[in-house]
């Protein structure tokens, strides 16, 4: 059961709870003269946003969003970072805002958005870098095409908080290159999945660990034999059924490639790009399912790591809208009882559920 419990630790948990928090300050100046400033500071923007959208054509990204995104990149640099009472004037802010790399960060807002087009010119411009500088990166034991994975979950995002999903580029404010920023991101991520790799403690070690047992088992011990437990115990295999049944019901309604999918990624531990070279075979059953998929974009040849992460974002939803709707609906459960189910969905998979391929 494990590879379903890591199907719905992304599926469910990472799409439906606020996993994630983003414990930054806000560095807004609500000051009369700085607004004052900033109107005539950012006065040169639609004409950038006119620039870049002759750079990417075929980019949807509208002019509001990439303003926003602007205008945060002022509040966090010449207002976050100013000496206390000091005030950034017109002529700094539009300073700043034409020493922005605007083009890069029209892409990546596209790309942080979901847009499809924006993807595929981002895997066209900076793919070879990625696999470049992951293969310089990686340590022995280690293979490039783990950091390059790692790096492209982050990039997409696989976390949603408040409804938002959390994509990395959303970190990027245009204040250096995307190459640049790229760097430190797969730097990051090599540096990670090492240190990983160093803290994993094999099994056969717990037990010659003698008296010593994993965090937490002594408690549970304990716990078990408590009323309280019992009452819990109890409640938890109501609802446990209950998850089950929405579960099963919720992949049913899967159709063939996302079940395949789902099987590759979280079942049989395929990376990203593992199954991106599986679409491409001319042999795989996804492959006529891709090319009628991406026929309207011209791009019926290469699959890339974002592509299968869209794919697999695509079925999260879907699984979890009718997980939902299951509960809700034929169940009769309210909020926080949904909660206690995804609460065991993510931690608890349980026996009878199945894939039904």
């Amino acid at each position: 059961m494990g590879g379903f419990n890591k199907l719905f630790d992304k599926a469910l948990c990472h799409y439906n709870k606020p996993t994630l928090t983003d414990n930054r300050r806000l560095f807004v100046n609500a000051s009369s003269e700085y607004l004052v400033n900033l109107r005539t500071g950012v006065a040169d923007l639609e004409a950038i946003y006119a620039r870049c959208a002759e750079v990417y054509p075929g980019i949807d990204l509208s002019c509001e969003d990439f303003k926003a995104a602007i205008i945060g990149a002022v509040n966090k640099y010449l207002v976050g970072f100013a000496n206390e009472g000091e005030i950034p004037t017109a002529p700094q802010i539009r300073k700043f805002i034409n020493e922005l790399q605007a083009s890069d960060l029209y892409l990546t807002l596209a790309c942080a958005s979901g847009n499809e087009q924006a993807w595929w010119e981002f895997d066209r411009q900076y793919r070879p870098f990625i696999e470049r500088l992951a293969n310089q990166l990686v340590a022995r034991g280690m293979d490039a095409n783990e950091v390059i994975d790692s790096v492209y979950v982050e990039l997409y995002g696989t976390k949603l908080v408040d409804g938002i999903r959390q994509s990395k580029f959303t970190t990027y404010t245009g204040r250096g290159t995307l190459r640049g920023w790229l760097r430190t991101v797969i730097s990051h991520a090599a540096v990670d999945l090492y240190r990983a790799r160093q803290d994993e403690v094999p099994l056969e070690e717990w037990s010659r660990s003698g008296d010593e047992v994993p965090e937490g088992q002594g408690w549970l011990t304990t716990a078990r034999g408590s009323e309280t437990s019992m009452l819990a115990s109890v409640a938890r295999e109501r609802y446990r059924s209950v998850t089950c049944a929405a579960l099963d019901e919720s992949l049913a309604t899967l159709d063939a490639h996302e079940k395949l999918l789902l099987l590759y990624y979280h079942v049989e531990g395929l990376k990203l790009r593992e199954i991106a070279r599986i679409v491409e075979a001319p042999s795989s059953s996804l492959r006529r399912w891709f090319q009628r998929r991406s026929k309207r974009s011209g791009n019926t040849t290469r699959v890339y790591e974002s592509t299968v992460m869209r794919w697999l974002d695509n079925v999260y939803k879907k699984v979890s809208n009718r997980f939902h709707s299951e509960l809700q609906n034929k169940h009769g459960l309210n909020s926080a009882e949904i909660d206690i189910c995804l609460e065991i969905a993510t931690e608890d998979f349980g026996q009878g559920v199945s894939l039904n391929l």
